[in-house]
């Protein structure tokens, strides 16, 4: 079945697939460009972003690594990204994810809007005061990203009553996605949470508001995929861990590599320090944090407040910051490689017009 366009606030998508925001580095100006190019929705990440064309934004680095919450978030770099990507999407819509559990969620927010991206994706939390940040910018489009009916339901009633607006679309993320998760180690395998079978109570819900988008996330693959989760009822669906299998993905040769070489039994849930889950490859790190044998945790970056300035990462084992900039850098000894449970069927690199092709017309 031909795929309708997708509509978010003012935007125009013109075909319903959202690129997943991957951070530290993995869906940067390259990937993020190339997807609004090709007509889908591409997300900038907004974690890490002192990273950037070797650490070029951050403006002071301890042990070679961005210090503190001003450079590890980089407004400089945010900006040079946005402008990159610009450079190959044009005015098509571009979009960004930004964590709700980052340090400096409010001012990241801001940024964004006086940086010129057109839509802002927030999940890792509920976003209850999103709004707040975007005053004066009427045409940013607002998509929090929820794991069920009453999570949305409580978005839209503290946005309505504080801020007198609701979301401009809705992601709902299934426990199937790479990185965090919404729900616990327990409810992630319960038949309940499977997106499948979330994604109508959701469209329920949204209806009563007024029928917001409702964006189906969490282990979706490919054309007969998006066809199931079209026909449950979502507008459009939004995929991270197929995007890495591309040319233009912004992550290093070794990242893609990790993911071309893993089998589906690599593919495992871990703690992590941000209090959520997380879905990624066993790796040589996953077998140094098991054994308490990890590098040093420092917390130079400071970056999600829920870590409490490396307090959750001594307990876990790893500083999220270092070990996810390390993958991106291309450390395989150290690096955590996120990827959502589908990420062993990767087989092969498409560039990204390819791939648009193959989710849209089929395989």
């Amino acid at each position: 079945m031909a795929l309708a366009p997708l509509k978010i606030g003012k935007y125009i998508i013109e075909k319903p697939i959202v690129q997943g925001g991957m951070g530290v580095g993995i869906s940067w100006d390259q990937l993020a460009g190339n997807v609004s190019k090709e007509g889908g929705l591409g997300i900038v990440s907004a974690v890490g972003t002192g990273y950037y064309n070797n650490k070029a934004f951050s403006h002071k680095l301890v042990a070679d690594r961005p210090l503190d919450v001003q450079n590890f978030y980089s407004k400089d770099g945010l900006k040079a990204i946005h402008d990159n990507a610009r450079k190959i999407c044009g005015d098509k819509p571009l979009g960004v994810n930004i964590l709700y559990a980052i340090n400096d969620y409010g001012r990241v927010v801001r940024d964004a809007c006086e940086i010129g991206f057109d839509i802002i994706i927030t999940g890792a939390g509920l976003p209850t005061n999103m709004p707040e940040f975007t005053e004066g910018y009427p045409d940013v489009a607002l998509v929090p990203i929820v794991s069920s009916p009453k999570a949305l339901k409580i978005i839209n009633k503290r946005w309505q009553k504080r801020y007198n607006r609701l979301p401009d679309a809705v992601i709902l993320e299934g426990p199937k996605s790479g990185g965090h998760q919404g729900f616990t180690y327990e409810q992630c395998a319960m038949e309940e949470n499977q997106l499948e079978n979330l994604v109508a109570p959701v469209v329920e819900e949204a209806k009563v508001w007024g029928d917001i988008p409702v964006i189906a996330a969490g282990g979706i693959w490919d054309k007969n995929d998006i066809d199931q989760m079209i026909a449950l009822g979502a507008s459009g669906v939004q995929m991270g861990t197929r995007f890495i299998g591309t040319k233009e993905c912004d992550a290093h040769a070794n990242f893609k590599k990790v993911l071309l070489d893993a089998k589906e039994e690599d593919i495992i849930l871990m703690k992590s320090p941000v209090g959520y889950p997380a879905r990624g490859v066993r790796t040589n790190l996953t077998s140094l944090v098991e054994t308490r044998t990890g590098p040093d945790i420092k917390c130079i970056s400071n970056c999600v407040a829920p870590c409490n300035r490396g307090v959750e990462a001594k307990e876990v084992g790893f500083c999220i910051a270092d070990r996810l900039s390390d993958a991106y850098e291309g450390n395989t000894e150290l690096g955590l490689f996120f990827s959502g449970t589908n990420g062993y069927r990767l087989t092969e690199l498409l560039s990204v017009k390819e791939l648009m092709v193959k989710l849209t017309e089929g395989e």
